[in-house]
């Protein structure tokens, strides 16, 4: 290597130790400026520190995220998450082999320019398909799109792109009016960072004090960007899926220059516009979104927002507005007015359960940790949302993390932690540089580091980044991977509330628990009891996802149904398609079917019907979407994400996603749905942590509520015409001859016959779906 590399190296080994606590951090630094892991950097980490060979290539070879031979110039991040596998993601990535001319086998196109990276989540579902090249993020997807897309991206990167403002501390609202703008990830990818700007541009104009202000995700994904408009005297005014050139007429809409000048160009620029259009400027239609009717009310009406509160007004790095609306209250009610165990009694009669999974009551986990024998323990912040379909975390770490930290903050007063880590997933990185930024704040302003709030009581927090294993949601996997090692689990007991990081007792909670714990010290425990269920207290926060009308970040109470959600919140699915399920809880939830619409969404209510609350991901399916690919999906997901420590766990899934793979390949028999349910059984007894108990939920609730799907693959068909060995493409005399399907085939299945029926050639279709959607007189059918 050459000495700028050897400084390279020394410096990131500097930055992170010597012991092997920081191998993570080692091989994601290095990563970040090779672009992969060069051999030689590697073995110069050895000798240059108490790592071993061993230890680095288990590491490096078990995290997803680790690349191990050189890349593209750029990197495509291509979703695989349940949203984006619904909406046809596998497309999308044949369609980028294609474009690319990738050679099978390979991931990186023969000029070096582009290296495809499949991921399992992205955390942007709402866009879904979805996919990120470097930095950007590009969503709603088809396969036809991408070639634009590679040539808008690289157009874009030879623009000069404006630096960021300062991120921190944002003005306070000005008296001439305040505009707010989502800039959460979702927000982004949509464009809303084009329209701050020239919104910034267009307020500029004016001469008065009007404040673009940044606030967090709105929840109204299905509408980014968003806009809100408050002027001197008016009632709010809301902009839906806003561009950047809309965003002069909006701002001279409400707001009216200062000076004669001034003035008098904005008066020879409406007359330009009224001559030049013969109209003065209106909102066009799909800025349609009044407040105060549907689909407004209908989305937000039935919400009650605590870990959400006051969701769409805040700037998510502004200390100041956050401290205004009682934020750090009850970190500071805990420390001068609540005894430890006073905070863990009102936590336990509220009724919290953890929000990440299996619903354990919080203030018993917080009980076990505080009883447990020694004084040095540990808190634990478990942003490592796998869960492909779920993106809550992100959202809440993203736009409220002085909420999630004061969480972790009483947490650890309760439990008696003087330390404590956010663990947060490396492919969320607005969350971690928010949650850092707002770490360092916290210090500055004495909520964290000596002597927080002059209580005595001492406080230190860091930020570990995961690397892509799924398995590291279950706590001791977690534990383990934030120690330098590979993510994973150990039988329990003893359970991490007695022994867990590095051998000290350690509380590990999920984002949404911590972000709820506030709300319930400033309001009182039977204020959140009120809400949700006897036995699900509170509230719930989901992803709504999938084939769903208006598809965002909702908070609900716990108990309602799934068709209130589905069909009042989301809008049901699109005109012609008929609601057919909902996967709840990812890959360890389940499928529930229409028919059990009616059922409250509670712990109870979802074991009973055999699917799981989890960290609350739910991807909602119509009848376009196969049970059996469904369930062949999740096992394909949680078989590649096996730590492989138990054989039933290693060996029973793939065995499992064997079979659910010949049957999506028409060459099933009778006899694999006996043997899945064995399978099933087994793999579910016999696996030592939560990812192989839950993993066989998918396949258990298909096969219980759609056999018949099942029945129907093995005689060769796929109702849902999504499996493409049991499908064909063709062309009825409907056909006009306009030739679009024949010029966008990527296969050149199409013969080009201007002004006649088109036909198929099945043997070179790859049953891309091209065809199918620029078809404008729906000529294309699928058998």
């Amino acid at each position: 290597m050459t000495a700028p590399d050897l400084d390279v190296v020394q410096r990131i080994i500097d930055a992170h130790g010597r012991d092997g606590s920081g191998l993570i951090p080692i091989l994601h630094a290095l990563q970040n400026h090779f672009g992969y892991l060069p051999e030689e950097a590697l073995k110069l980490v050895c000798a240059r520190t108490d790592i071993t060979p061993a230890r680095i290539a288990g590491v490096a070879s078990f995290y997803t995220q680790f690349r191990h031979r050189p890349v593209g110039r750029h990197i495509i991040s291509v979703c695989h998450g349940t949203a984006c596998h619904v909406k046809d993601a596998g497309r999308v990535q044949e369609a980028l082999e294609r474009c690319l001319k990738i050679p099978p086998g390979d991931d990186t196109d023969p000029e070096g320019n582009f290296t495809l990276h499949k991921v399992a989540c992205l955390g942007c579902c709402t866009l879904a398909p979805v996919i990120q090249i470097d930095d950007m993020t590009f969503g709603h997807l088809t396969p036809d799109a991408v070639p634009r897309v590679l040539q808008d991206f690289l157009a874009l990167r030879r623009r000069p792109r404006a630096a960021p403002p300062p991120d921190p501390r944002a003005p306070a609202p000005s008296p001439g009016g305040e505009i707010r703008i989502g800039l959460g990830s979702c927000c982004v990818a949509r464009g809303s960072g084009a329209v701050k700007e020239a919104l910034l541009r267009a307020v500029d104009g004016l001469g008065i004090p009007v404040t673009v202000k940044r606030v967090g995700c709105v929840g109204m994904c299905h509408q980014t960007p968003l806009l809100e408009v408050l002027a001197p005297g008016a009632a709010p005014a809301f902009y839906a899926q806003v561009r950047a050139e809309d965003a002069e007429a909006i701002v001279g809409r409400h707001f009216r220059p200062k000076g004669v000048l001034r003035k008098a160009r904005a008066a020879v620029s409406r007359a330009l516009d009224r001559l030049l259009t013969d109209q003065a400027w209106t909102p066009p239609e799909r800025f349609a979104l009044d407040a105060d009717e549907p689909p407004v009310t209908t989305f937000l009406g039935p919400q009650r927002l605590i870990a959400t509160e006051r969701r769409g007004q805040l700037d998510p790095l502004d200390l100041e507005e956050y401290r205004r609306g009682g934020g750090f209250e009850a970190l500071e009610r805990c420390l001068k007015e609540m005894t430890p165990e006073a905070v863990i009694e009102a936590v336990a009669r509220s009724g919290l359960r953890g929000r990440g999974g299996a619903g354990f009551p919080t203030g018993a986990k917080w009980r076990l940790v505080r009883n447990a024998p020694g004084d040095d323990k540990r808190v634990v912040c478990n942003g490592d949302e796998g869960d492909p379909g779920a993106f809550m975390d992100r959202m809440l770490l993203e736009s409220y993390p002085y909420r999630v930290i004061e969480g972790v903050a009483i947490a650890a007063y309760a439990t008696g932690a003087r330390e404590g880590c956010f663990y947060i997933r490396a492919e969320y990185p607005l969350a971690v540089a928010r949650v850092r930024a707002a770490l360092e704040r916290c210090r500055e302003e004495g909520l964290l580091g000596e002597c927080i709030l002059g209580s005595g009581f001492d406080l230190k927090l860091a930020i570990m980044e995961g690397a892509g294993a799924f398995v590291c949601g279950e706590e001791t996997a977690l534990l383990a991977s934030i120690e330098g090692r590979r993510g994973m689990p150990r039988l329990r007991p003893p359970y991490p509330a007695s022994r867990g990081l590095r051998g000290l007792p350690t509380l590990v909670n999920n984002v949404e628990t911590y972000a709820l714990v506030p709300w319930i010290i400033r309001k009182g425990p039977e204020a959140f009891a009120a809400l949700g269920t006897a036995r699900s207290a509170g509230t719930k926060v989901f992803a709504l996802a999938g084939k769903v009308a208006r598809g965002g970040l909702i908070e609900v109470p716990m108990g309602m149904t799934i068709r209130r959600i589905v069909e009042e919140i989301g809008g049901g699915v699109a005109p012609g398609r008929t609601f057919k399920a909902v996967q709840i809880g990812g890959p360890s939830g389940g499928c529930i079917p229409a028919a059990l619409a009616d059922t409250p969404v509670d712990y109870e209510a979802l074991a009973e019907a055999g699917a799981i609350m989890g960290s609350g991901g739910m991807v909602v399916l119509d009848d376009t979407d196969c049970a059996v690919d469904i369930a062949r999906y999740f096992l394909e997901f949680t078989q590649n994400q096996s730590c492989g420590r138990c054989t039933f766990c290693r060996i029973g899934t793939r065995r499992m996603l064997e079979t659910l793979t010949r049957l999506c390949e028409g060459r099933g028999a009778a006899a694999d749905l006996d043997e899945l349910e064995e399978l099933a059984g087994l793999v579910k007894r016999g696996s030592l942590c939560g990812l192989g108990k839950t993993a066989p939920n998918p396949v258990l609730t298909t096969l219980r509520y759609f056999r018949a799907e099942y029945e129907a693959h093995i005689a060769g068909r796929c109702p849902a015409g999504k499996c493409k060995a049991l499908i064909t493409y063709s062309i009825t005399d409907d056909c006009i001859g306009c030739t679009r399907c024949a010029q966008r085939c990527p296969a050149g299945a199409i013969p080009m016959r201007p002004h006649e029926k088109h036909t198929i050639d099945p043997a070179a279709c790859v049953r891309c779906g091209t065809c199918l959607s620029v078809c404008p007189v729906k000529a294309v059918k699928v058998q």
